[in-house]
């Protein structure tokens, strides 16, 4: 008897993001550049960062990948709109034109910036967050994706993550994600959508 999981043990979450994971790595492959960014929008637990850490282990090309989480820009509670515009204008925006992009951590404890991080444009870049597809970030993306998942699932999983310290906001932040995609329609925009369970 193998003591091996079987495959119906496989977490099908993980086996989602593994997959989606493969295919978007293979579209980075084939754009033939240096650089590329990628763009990862989704709403709260649906695995953006989940699937933005199996992009990093698993980059296929020379070098290393910088790896930017929207959840270090938001400036608080309210600040889903604001992190996305920061992320064009501070990081995306610099990458594009060969400019050295800087931004400042937002200290979740504090309520203030914090320390600042330097994004090199020679290197690739990956940027995850809820909020991140618009129509001007979108100009900025090689790779973008939306990951579509059933409300109670990502709620589950997000409020497994984060416990007791997301659940008083969890209604407050998902009207913020419901005017993002009214506004938006990042589905529309992205060059992969994955759906999770």
């Amino acid at each position: 008897m193998s003591s091996a999981p079987s495959r119906s043990s496989v977490d099908p979450v993980s086996a989602a993001l593994r997959s989606a994971a493969g295919r978007i790595l293979e579209s980075v492959s084939a754009l033939g550049v240096a650089n590329p960014v990628v763009l990862v929008d989704g709403r709260s637990g649906a695995g953006k960062t989940t699937l933005a850490r199996e992009l990093v282990a698993r980059w296929p090309l020379r070098g290393r990948v910088q790896l930017v989480a929207l959840d270090s820009l938001y400036p608080g509670w309210d600040g889903l709109a604001e992190g996305a515009e920061a992320a064009r204008g501070l990081i995306l925006f610099p990458h594009a034109r060969g400019q050295i992009g800087v931004w400042q951590r937002w200290d979740w404890d504090a309520s203030t910036h914090a320390e600042a991080h330097a994004v090199d444009p020679s290197l690739p870049l990956i940027v995850e967050g809820a909020g991140l597809l618009t129509e001007a970030t979108a100009k900025l993306g090689d790779i973008r994706v939306w990951l579509e998942s059933p409300p109670a699932s990502r709620k589950r999983r997000a409020l497994s993550r984060d416990g007791d310290s997301y659940r008083p906001f969890w209604d407050r932040w998902a009207e913020q994600e419901e005017r993002h995609i009214a506004r938006n329609d990042p589905r529309s925009l992205a060059t992969h959508v994955v759906e999770v369970p």
